[in-house]
Parts: structure tokens; C-alpha cells; sequence
């Protein structure tokens, strides 16, 4: 993999997961417990073994910078590997990215110093493992100027993703973003489109002819789902390799073509959510293909008082290093590092940042709580949804985002 270049697209404003977003970049938000949303990405370019990654940043980067300086430290100028952040440099005009097209063709500087023969440009905002050995390998194969990684979601999603049709090679014939109506459904499964995941992989100079051209165009939105794809895919050497066939070592049957777009606090829950059931969609326990992250030097997990009038233990729940479950019960939730749940409080189904405190006696129920906040004692969250729209944000299904800082009453 050492002449081939990736970029990931970091630069997100993930405006559709306010408050998560209000104080940092999409792919910075904490996932998982331990996890940032990029570690994902991440993780799965350096178990394939590509080594020369550049990270874009633009929106709210500190935090994402930060986490990248302490936990994605690769460099090696011997043997060129190297993990690098990129902010918004504003190198051809004084313009921030205005597309992901235009993030690409702002940084050109990177692609002609590198000189690669491939460029995977991937997003850094979704949950998913993949080999990317086996992408490239089928695009090598086919000999194609672009492969653009795809996956069969249900008709009813195909108005949040770009629909791709295709031939019996897997040969692109057809692009719609995001059809309002009668989407074209995979030939012989007419309950399922295939949605575009955003990864693509370009050889070299097809994509920086693209690139200028698009650049060029003053009607162009400087995007690849909108601009690029369509132009390119009629000439008939654009192919979609399908993520279902993706063999990932150490996964499951049930995790195959796992993957999910975090892109709205409802899908951010359910993604956590996967990850703690006894037989969990989406298993963080794998070591054959580990996702990576930095965690601060923490004490193990503590669970203290054990009596008939309070024992504090963790049912169906992830909980980080550093947290002290006291005299209090949590179920089916995920718990960042750092986290304290003092006597008789009671969290279920709820996604708990890190450095949360949580008073004794206080209620947590379907709530997403951000870094930092403080629950008083005795306090509920997620059982007067009245009472809680008055201060929080409350999504459609009901889950009720406490902002980070913020302290509860």
C-alpha cells in the first residue's frame, strides 16, 4: 500500500447533531465510551495497512486535533507513514472548503508532493469496520478510474443517501442524491437500493483532471456525490464495490456490511445502543481488528456497596476507565471514562459522556448527556418530556441531549 495516499474528510459541521457539534467537528464527538467518532476510519486504514493518511480538518477542530496529537501519533519520516491533520489553509483564495470536491482540489499540493498512483478520499463520520485491501484489490482489478464502496439500505432510507445503479460487472450505469421518489431498487431485490457510503478510491489522474474541471465550474456545488460522480461514471470505467462481501478477521456472520451514518442524534443513540447487547450488532470486542483511540491513564472501573438497601452493578452496559459506579444501578447504557453514579441513582438506555456526575437518587432514562454535566441529586432526566423540552433538546424518538457543562436540577 506504500503509493497509495488517503485523505479523510474531516471537516464536518454536523449541524444535524447539535448540541454534540456546538463545541467540536462530527467526527470528534465521543462514541462508544471510549471511542471518538473518527477512530473508526481511522482504524480500519491502518489494520489494512495504509500508512499515509492525511486528515482535513476545517469546522471546530481543536478538540479533533487534540485527540489526533495524543492518540494518532504515526509519523516515521524513513519509512514516510504518518497520520496528519490538515486544517483549512485557504492556499488557491481566501474561501473556506466549499464542498468535498473543493476540500480535495484545495489541498492538491498534497497529492502532487506524494505522487501516489491511488487517492482514497473516505469521510470520517460513520461506525463501520472494513478491509480496505479487498476495495482497492477490486479496483485494481477492474482497471477503474473510481470505485465508490456501497451498501443495500431498505427504499424507505433512500432520500438521506446517494442511489447508485448497476450492471451484472458492478459497473456504475446510474447516480441520483438523495431521489424524493421512486428510487431505483437492486435488479431482483426490489425492497433495497445501494447507497453510496461516501469511500471512494481514485487513480491519481483521473481525479486531479476532475478536480480542476470542477473548479472551473462556477454552477458546480464542488461536490463528489452531486458534481464528480455524475460526471464521471458515463464514460464507463467507475465501479461500486459492494460492502457486503467485505470480510473483516475475527467478525461475526450477524456484523457483515455493519455500518451506520451517525448522521442525526437518533441514529448516534442507536449506534451506541448496537454495541451493548449480550449479542451485540456491532462487537467492540474483537482483537483481530482493534479500533484504536487514545485514553487518558486511568484507574479500572470501581463498584462499591453491596447491601440489601443499595449494591451498585452495570447490567448490558459499557462503562469506561476511571468511573465509579456507587450504590447505583445502569442498564443497557454506555458510560464514558471518568464517570461517577453515586447511591440509588438509576440510568437505563443512555449514552453518558465522559466526566459526568450523576447525584444520588437521580433518574436518567433515553438521554444522551454530553461531557462535563452534573445531575443534582434526585434530579430525573427523560420522564417528563414536557418538563424537559423546556431545557433540553428532545429528538423524535423521544431521547432527551443534555449539552456539554451543562448542570441539571
Amino acid at each position: 500500500m506504500s503509493n497509495v495516499l488517503t485523505m479523510i474528510m474531516a471537516g464536518g459541521e454536523g449541524s444535524r447533531l447539535k448540541p454534540l457539534t456546538s463545541v467540536r467537528t462530527k467526527p470528534a464527538v465521543p462514541f462508544g465510551g471510549n471511542y471518538r467518532i473518527i477512530d473508526f476510519v481511522l482504524s480500519n486504514f491502518v489494520n489494512s495497512g495504509f500508512l499515509k493518511i492525511f486528515v482535513l480538518t476545517q469546522f471546530k477542530s481543536h478538540s479533533l486535533m487534540q485527540h489526533l496529537r495524543e492518540g494518532w501519533r504515526l509519523s516515521s519520516g524513513i519509512l514516510k507513514q504518518y497520520i496528519d491533520p490538515v486544517p483549512a489553509q485557504m492556499r488557491i483564495g481566501k474561501k473556506w472548503y466549499e464542498g468535498t470536491a473543493d476540500a480535495i482540489f484545495q489541498n492538491m499540493n498534497l497529492i502532487d508532493d506524494e505522487d501516489p498512483d491511488q487517492v482514497c478520499v473516505f469521510g470520517g463520520d460513520h461506525i463501520y469496520r472494513m478491509d480496505i485491501r479487498q476495495m482497492l484489490k477490486f479496483h485494481r482489478k477492474r482497471r477503474a478510474v473510481l470505485t465508490v464502496a456501497a451498501i443495500p439500505v431498505p427504499v424507505k432510507d433512500a432520500l438521506k443517501f446517494g442511489i447508485i445503479e448497476v450492471d451484472d460487472e458492478w459497473r456504475m450505469t446510474g447516480f441520483e442524491e438523495k431521489p424524493q421518489s421512486a428510487p431505483k431498487t437492486i435488479p431482483g431485490n426490489p425492497d433495497f437500493v445501494l447507497a453510496s457510503m461516501g469511500n471512494y478510491i481514485f487513480e491519481r489522474g483521473p481525479l486531479v483532471k476532475e478536480l480542476k474541471r470542477d473548479a472551473r465550474n462556477n454552477k458546480s456545488s464542488h461536490d463528489f456525490g452531486k458534481d464528480i460522480l455524475p460526471r464521471m461514471f458515463p464514460e464507463g470505467k467507475v465501479f461500486v464495490y459492494n460492502f457486503i462481501q467485505n470480510d473483516i478477521p475475527g467478525a461475526e456472520e450477524k456484523e457483515k456490511g455493519y455500518w451506520k451514518d451517525v448522521g442525526t442524534l437518533d441514529t448516534f443513540w442507536e449506534a451506541n445502543m448496537d454495541l451493548v447487547g449480550v449479542d451485540p450488532h456491532f462487537n467492540l470486542y474483537n482483537n483481530k481488528w482493534p479500533v484504536w483511540t487514545y485514553i487518558p491513564p486511568l484507574p479500572p472501573v470501581k463498584f462499591v456497596h453491596f447491601s440489601e438497601l443499595r449494591t451498585g452493578h452495570a447490567i448490558n452496559s459499557m462503562i469506561g476507565a476511571g468511573a465509579i459506579i456507587s450504590g447505583s444501578l445502569v442498564e443497557n447504557s454506555v458510560l464514558g471514562y471518568s464517570v461517577r453514579v453515586h447511591s440509588f441513582a438509576h440510568v437505563e438506555h443512555s449514552v453518558i459522556m465522559n466526566n459526568v456526575e450523576i447525584g444520588r437518587g437521580a433518574k436518567i432514562k433515553k438521554a444522551i448527556i454530553d461531557k462535563h454535566v452534573r445531575i443534582a441529586p434526585g434530579a430525573s432526566v427523560g420522564f417528563d418530556m414536557q418538563a424537559d423540552s423546556k431545557k433540553f433538546q428532545i429528538t423524535e424518538s423521544g431521547i432527551v441531549v443534555i449539552p456539554k457543562g451543562a448542570k441539571v436540577d
